[in-house]
């Protein structure tokens, strides 16, 4: 798999090595930006930077999740919504009172520990047949 189709397309089966691969190198990227901006523009404009390339790494983070989440046997809606589970409750913290913080907190640190057990733990669910066999095996048990 080409890396545009690995961080692009939400389509297809990735294992445990590609899936972590993806994202130490989002995470390096992202980490990157966050040292780099600050050193060449000015405050600013380093923030709007920062919080960009934070949203931009949503989608990739979104697919890798996906073509994990296909990979052992559920749906590619499923790391979709873990993504979503895990970065939403942060920003969501600004808009809702103080009370909720502790709630969102849990949100967010309960995703990520289903997110790397079920994605980052756990192996495929059988790799040696395709996808539609499975589903096919499964239909007649």
């Amino acid at each position: 798999m080409t890396l545009i189709r690995l961080f692009t397309d939400l389509d297809g089966r990735i294992g445990l090595r590609q899936f972590w691969l993806g994202s130490i190198a989002l995470a390096l990227c992202l980490l990157a930006v966050q040292w780099a901006a600050p050193h060449l523009v000015e405050r600013p404009t380093a923030i709007g930077i920062v919080a960009f390339s934070k949203a931009f790494a949503l989608f990739p983070w979104a697919a890798l999740a996906a073509k994990r989440a296909t990979d052992r046997g559920g749906s590619a809606l499923f790391g979709i919504f873990l993504v979503c589970a895990i970065v939403l409750p942060t920003e969501l913290r600004p808009y809702l009172g103080y009370a909720w913080r502790p709630s969102l907190e849990a949100i967010s640190t309960i995703a990520w520990l289903i997110a790397l057990v079920d994605l980052g733990l756990m192996p495929g669910a059988e790799p040696d047949r395709p996808l539609a066999a499975q589903e096919a095996a499964a239909k007649r048990a």
